[in-house]
């Protein structure tokens, strides 16, 4: 039997930076203040690896998020699998030109000669006191664009073996990580592999409704089944885990299953990713819904820097539970 190893998220992309690194010598990193002089990355994620692997493959890079990117693409480009850190996920707005015009179309453009075999690594979320131009969850954006995959994990086993199959992929992939989700530890096998990207994960089983989410929201919408237990509901989650391309046939199996959705996301609502899975949903199940999908994201403003604001910007587990308890009628 496979032994488990407790870790936090930290220690679990760690982890798995150390294991493709020793396995594939093509394996870059390149990032702001990543080396062990400079501590291992902001939050101690890359800790060990300069040390390990020599300052060329670990490249502690300027504060200039496009020099990254570029310096990536064209990494991956000759042939090489780098792993570049954003240090924030609102950062990437600075190089978006590179990577929604580059690195994401370079596949088609070149009519598939040439591939962009690069992770991004960004971290986000609220409930720090960051404020708006440090905790939006962008995924919504990427998601729209065609050639890049967009992971968001919410525990330390799908870190680890989610970002081993992002380094793996041959397409770009941006590995979005949770401040709230990196802290939190977890069982993960010790020889934890690759986990498939697009494949979901049924986290808790029910049968009066089906909740999808990701990345921190999964660990709120746990909380939150006990008060759904409570008023007697059951409630199955739905941990999407890769965003896109995203698992509809897990998603549409529970839902035919519970005939009742609600999408739970970080990101903001409006124009969000739940409206896409929300209306794929209608499309798909029409005749077996026996209510209206629902959604709940942030609102239609920047993530507030005061705490009492940034706990009412957040979708909370009692507002999963008032939420259910309307869906249920």
């Amino acid at each position: 039997m496979t032994g488990m190893l407790k870790m936090n998220g930290i220690q679990a992309i760690n982890a798995a930076m150390h294991e493709a690194m020793a396995a594939d010598p093509k394996v870059l990193v390149l990032g702001e203040d990543i080396a062990d002089r400079e501590g291992g990355g902001v939050t101690g994620t890359m800790k060990g690896l300069s040390t390990k692997f020599g300052d060329r493959r670990v490249r502690t890079t300027p504060i200039s998020e496009q020099a990254i990117i570029g310096a990536a693409i064209g990494a991956a480009m000759a042939g090489y699998k780098p792993v570049a850190e954003i240090m924030l996920m609102n950062f990437t707005t600075v190089c978006m030109d590179m990577i929604f015009n580059h690195a994401a179309k370079l596949r088609f453009m070149s009519g598939g000669q040439t591939s962009v075999p690069m992770v991004i690594r960004t971290l986000t979320g609220a409930g720090w006191q960051t404020a708006g131009q440090h905790s939006d969850h962008l995924e919504g954006w990427f998601a729209h664009a065609a050639g890049i995959k967009v992971v968001a994990p919410s525990n330390p086993a799908d870190m680890k073996g989610l970002l081993l199959s992002c380094i793996q992929d041959p397409d770009p992939c941006l590995f979005i990580e949770n401040g709230m989700t990196l802290f939190v530890p977890g069982d993960v096998a010790a020889d934890q592999g690759p986990i498939p990207l697009g494949k979901a994960k049924v986290v808790a089983e029910g049968s009066d409704l089906t909740i999808i989410t990701w990345s921190a929201q999964v660990m709120r919408c746990q909380m939150a089944l006990a008060g759904l237990a409570e008023t007697g509901i059951s409630a199955e989650i739905v941990d999407l885990r890769t965003i896109s391309p995203w698992d509809k046939e897990t998603v549409l199996a529970s839902v035919a299953k519970t005939g009742r959705a609600m999408v739970v996301h970080e990101a903001v609502r409006n124009f969000g990713p739940g409206a896409e899975i929300a209306a794929t949903i209608a499309e798909e199940l029409f005749g077996q819904l026996m209510a209206p999908v629902r959604r709940l994201g942030g609102p239609q403003c920047a993530v507030p820097f005061a705490k009492v604001l940034e706990d009412a910007f957040l979708v909370q587990p009692a507002d999963v539970v008032a939420a259910a308890k309307a869906l249920m009628g």
